[in-house]
């Protein structure tokens, strides 16, 4: 247990070190020390399965998806920024503790601090989609029916955050469900060749974000029609959206066989 007094020390000089950084990057010996360091006081004062320590780990310092030939500024401007919103947090901190925490008496913890984070992460299903709205509304509404909560991105508060700082902010879920809707048409650069009905290129881009950051038994995509999907895709088995509304079962299925908690009595 730590006083408030030594807190604030501790947060304090996490806050301080962060100027120094800014030059720096990912890779250098100095962010990693500082980072860990970071993280470990954080857990040591408001306890290891806190949303304090959630909140850390759901800063991003690197872009959500790279690729070769990247321009180096991205990289540099998506540190940075990871820096800035680490700062804030601190500074958040500082201030929970400046005026919630007795004067020099060790902080005590409740078994709900930790409860809460655990809740939310074995709950938490990311719907992505593209531009059919009843679609989405539909699957939102049957994970809630099986008491998840899932996860629209343009139903949270943007907090004055770019796009993709907000993704990467509400990203941090159990599973995702990636809704293909033929929203666009598109073909090889080629004569002759007819154009497809395509998912929309933001619901391709997130579908690889969550195989990379959950894993394949993670993210189950849903799709409606014939489509054209990448060729990387090729082989994995998806959930067609039938009339008979098929897909809840089997998309039940997939929730719990990922280790989600469902109860298929609330099916309907």
């Amino acid at each position: 247990m730590s006083s408030k007094s030594e807190a604030k020390i501790r947060i304090g000089r996490a806050v301080e070190q962060i100027p120094g950084l800014m030059g720096l990057g990912t890779g250098s010996s100095e962010f990693i020390r500082w980072k860990r360091s970071t993280k470990i006081a954080i857990s040591n004062l408001f306890g290891e399965g806190s949303s304090h320590v959630q909140d850390l780990d759901r800063i991003s310092f690197s872009p959500a998806v790279a690729f070769g030939g990247m321009d180096t500024s991205i990289y540099s401007r998506s540190y940075q920024s990871g820096l800035t919103r680490a700062k804030a947090i601190l500074e958040s901190m500082l201030d929970e503790i400046d005026e919630y925490w007795d004067d020099d008496c060790p902080q005590q913890f409740a078994p709900e601090t930790q409860e809460i984070p655990i809740k939310q992460a074995t709950n938490r299903v990311f719907v992505v989609h593209g531009r059919d709205d009843g679609a989405r509304n539909t699957v939102a509404r049957f994970l809630e029916s099986l008491e998840l909560e899932p996860i629209i991105l343009q139903e949270r508060p943007n907090e004055g955050r770019t796009v993709i700082q907000k993704f990467e902010d509400y990203s941090g879920v159990s599973f995702a469900v990636v809704l293909c809707t033929p929203d666009d048409v598109g073909r090889l650069n080629s004569e002759g060749e007819e154009l497809r009905p395509r998912p929309r290129q933001n619901v391709i881009l997130e579908l690889g974000f969550f195989w990379g950051r959950l894993g394949r038994n993670k993210v189950c995509a849903l799709l409606e029609g014939d489509m054209e999907m990448p060729s990387d895709y090729g082989g994995v088995l998806y959930i067609p959206i039938d009339d008979s509304e098929g897909w809840k079962l089997t998309l039940a299925r997939e929730l719990r066989a990922a280790g989600m908690t469902i109860d298929m009595n609330l099916i309907v």
